[in-house]
């Protein structure tokens, strides 16, 4: 390992742990974007708290699974066929470099 990136490339062999990853990344994604989306607001309401705040987060973070589960943008498939297209040419190109 260097630079704090692992270069184990084994476990994306696995279709479902990439599908797996492909959508905790939409969820991760989304949920970056409805917090940003939120903290765009232009005023505080009458009844604002930290509470209804931490409670709102926490319904974002559903609201982030839910979408990715049933509705996705489509980012964490690209992802997902970056990553395949890239691990199924990695073993090629090591294979055919000359010393």
């Amino acid at each position: 390992m260097s630079g704090g990136v692992s270069t184990d490339t084994s476990r994306l062999a696995s279709s479902d742990n990439l599908d797996a990853a492909g959508k905790r990344f939409e969820a991760i994604f989304t949920g970056m974007m409805l917090k940003s989306m939120r903290a765009a607001k232009l005023g505080d309401g009458l009844f604002d708290s930290k509470a209804s705040e931490q409670f709102r987060d926490m319904q974002d973070q559903q609201l982030a699974q839910a979408m990715a589960a049933h509705a996705p943008i489509g980012i964490g498939r690209a992802m997902t066929e970056f990553l395949a297209r890239n691990a199924s040419l990695a073993p090629a190109a090591e294979g055919s470099s000359t010393p």
